[in-house]
């Protein structure tokens, strides 16, 4: 009875594992999609995995955050990608402190980019921010590359 047990729990369990390694190996295929936008002359550094719900009526959006220490004198290269699921687009955002130096969505303009690149004038504490327009439900991917010389 024992011995059953401890095979079923095996067999269960089991069943879980190849669960996770399936879904990491479709967001590992997603990341590297995504980090193929970005172009053949950066260097792959670190990847954002989002998602949000949607917004509730009258209040803002949700927002994903994450701190970044950027080197002065380096080229980088931010990139944002849509999952397959998300209802709305996304939109990634670099800030120096409180001041916003670049989107990958210009409302006052309409232009929408895919990937964007920063030339870093200052050693600092940067904060990346992706968010859904209008607030809408949504899963990305964002990427970080160093752009080769």
């Amino acid at each position: 009875m024992i011995r059953n047990i401890y095979i079923y729990i095996l067999l269960i369990s089991g069943t879980f594992i190849s669960l996770d390694n399936c879904l990491a190996q479709t967001m590992n295929e997603d990341v590297q999609k995504c980090a193929q936008t970005a172009g053949k002359d950066v260097t792959y550094l670190k990847d954002f995995i989002v998602a949000l719900e949607a917004a509730p009526p009258n209040q803002k959006p949700p927002l994903y955050r994450s701190s970044l220490a950027l080197r002065k004198g380096v080229v980088y290269r931010f990139s944002i990608c849509n999952g397959d699921n998300s209802e709305g687009e996304a939109v990634l955002r670099l800030y120096d402190q409180a001041n916003l130096l670049l989107s990958t969505f210009y409302p006052e303009t309409g232009k929408e980019y895919k990937s964007i690149s920063f030339a870093c004038q200052k050693s600092a504490a940067y904060t990346v921010v992706i968010s859904f327009k209008e607030g809408k439900k949504g899963d990305a991917i964002g990427i970080l590359s160093y752009v080769n010389k």
